[in-house]
């Protein structure tokens, strides 16, 4: 261990993660360039070759010009991916949904056939 001190250890880790960094930060605007829908077939190629032949100044350039707009993007596709929904309230209905069926179906109010159908009908898709 005398060969390797252990400030080398630490500058090297630290290296290893500020790639890490800056190769997530590439990524984060590579997909932001696909997802910007204000930017026409030809823009978007101009940006990518930007950011893959010049990356620091590419992605400098693309926070500066379009940075304003990421993150409203990035908002954007969470809320889609919940159904525009951040909470998941949907979800939580659909359980109280289930525990409603439930409740009836062991009162025997439904029969095995109606609680396997309604029960296919409140689960969110």
């Amino acid at each position: 261990m005398d060969d390797y001190p252990m400030f080398d250890v630490f500058l090297t880790m630290l290296i290893f993660f500020l790639w890490v960094i800056w190769f997530a930060i590439v990524i984060h605007i590579v997909v932001d360039i696909f997802r910007n829908d204000g930017l026409n077939g030809v823009r978007k190629a101009l940006w990518l070759l930007l950011v893959f032949v010049l990356p620091l100044v590419g992605v400098l350039l693309y926070v500066i010009n379009q940075g304003s707009g990421m993150s409203n993007r990035n908002v954007a596709t969470r809320m889609s991916a919940f159904g525009n929904d951040p909470m998941g309230s949907s979800a939580v209905a659909s359980a109280g949904e289930l525990e409603r069926l439930a409740a009836l179906h062991r009162s025997g109010a439904l029969t095995e056939a109606e609680y396997a159908r309604a029960k296919h009908h409140a689960l969110p898709m």
